[in-house]
């Protein structure tokens, strides 16, 4: 069991809604970024968030399913 499934149902939907006001500001700076490193470091930022929120996502959908 992680630390995820302990949280309280609004402390998840927080973390959701960190996660993906994150995902929105990541994209605003790979639009804005220059530089094929830049964008790199971005897209795995991205990336990492993106498999965090669905993680997260998941647990939520379990729980409101019980």
């Amino acid at each position: 069991m992680s630390n995820d499934d302990l949280l309280s149902l609004d402390e998840l939907n927080d973390r959701i809604a960190i996660l993906e006001d994150n995902i929105r500001q990541l994209i605003e700076q790979a639009a804005a970024a220059s530089g094929e490193q830049n964008e790199s470091r971005i897209a795995d930022r991205i990336n990492q968030q993106n498999e965090e929120l669905d993680r997260l996502l998941k647990i939520r959908d379990a729980r409101q399913k019980k």
